[in-house]
């Protein structure tokens, strides 16, 4: 075990892995070969960053998070907990494709993601869904398999309304 922090313990780093300003690792998390994270980005605890993915700035991934090989995840990004990010559509194939996560994005607990999917800057994948297909900007999907349901900005409002009470 390699110790990042005081209290932050690592299992695994790989190599030519680059870590930004102020990246907190939680325990046991993996981070694999070759990628890339911004500053001030938390991973949490029991969370697998596999190979050659790229994390932009001020993201959070909470624990037991998968994200899959080449994925590509913006800034200022939410992920909740038990996401699960796949990258082979029709499984065991030799192809393999990341998934697109652009910037201000939130992804709610429990949420799977099909291999090759975009998620559209600034949208929200409610919690337990399945996104099989693309996510507009400013969009929130969700069910099995996820549907748009309403804007960003109607989100914004019923968190707002939530935070009153």
């Amino acid at each position: 075990m390699k110790k990042l922090h005081e209290d932050k313990i690592v299992n695994h780093v790989g190599k030519d892995v680059e870590l930004g300003r102020n990246v907190k690792l939680w325990h046991f998390s993996y981070i694999g070969d070759g990628t890339k994270i911004g500053d001030n980005v938390t991973i949490g605890s029991l969370s697998h960053i596999d190979y050659k993915v790229k994390i932009g700035n001020n993201c959070r991934i909470e624990g037991n998070v998968y994200i899959s090989p080449l994925t590509v995840i913006g800034s200022g990004v939410f992920i909740g907990p038990g996401v699960i990010f796949t990258n082979d559509p029709y499984p065991p194939s030799k192809r393999l494709v990341g998934i697109t996560v652009e910037d201000g994005s939130i992804i709610g607990a429990g949420s799977t993601i099909k291999a090759g999917v975009r998620i559209g800057k600034n949208s929200v994948i409610a919690m337990g869904a399945l996104v099989t297909d693309d996510v507009p900007p400013g969009t929130v999907v969700m069910g099995i398999p996820a549907k748009p349901s309403y804007s960003r900005t109607e989100y914004e409002k019923k968190r707002e309304d939530w935070e009153k009470v």
